[in-house]
């Protein structure tokens, strides 16, 4: 495979969202579905968001929420099951991790289900000990603007 028009990209307004829908769904059993509502959110809410094109074709994508000091969080690493093989998707993650917001931070983590092996070979650990999830958070109910105000002039 020629790989000599391959680029990666960090400018978010380059991303069809229904090339990376459709890239999902081919490539990402846990992203399967996904609407482009939603995918637009988060990927307005991400900040690394690294893409990678074949020509005008989305192979592969990443993107990471980070504090810039503290921690740091990769979330859907996915490559075209065509490019797999390749070192396309440790490019990836390491233009992730070298991304000034996330190469300061103290520990970068991420989830996955069945590539450990994968990420172990770029450095990555497994930690059970943060190995917590909570799921549809719609049973909380949030403060008000007036509640919190209260509370902050309470001192609490």
């Amino acid at each position: 495979m020629n790989y000599s028009q391959i680029q990666f990209s960090d400018r978010h307004s380059e991303i069809d969202l229904y090339q990376l829908q459709e890239l999902f769904n081919i490539s990402a059993f846990w992203a399967i579905g996904r609407s482009i509502e939603d995918l637009g959110i988060a990927i307005a809410n991400s900040n690394p968001v690294i893409s990678v094109w074949d020509a005008d074709k989305l192979i592969g994508f990443a993107r990471a929420t980070s504090d810039c000091i503290y921690r740091a969080t990769i979330w859907d690493v996915v490559i075209h099951p065509d490019y797999r093989g390749s070192g396309l998707g440790s490019k990836l993650v390491e233009t992730i991790l070298s991304h000034p917001r996330i190469k300061c931070v103290e520990r970068v983590y991420l989830m996955t289900t069945l590539q450990q092996e994968f990420y172990k070979k770029i450095g990555f650990q497994p930690n059970s000990s943060t190995t917590m999830v909570l799921y549809n958070q719609a049973k909380f109910s949030s403060l008000s603007a007036t509640e919190i105000q209260l509370q902050e002039t309470l001192g609490g």
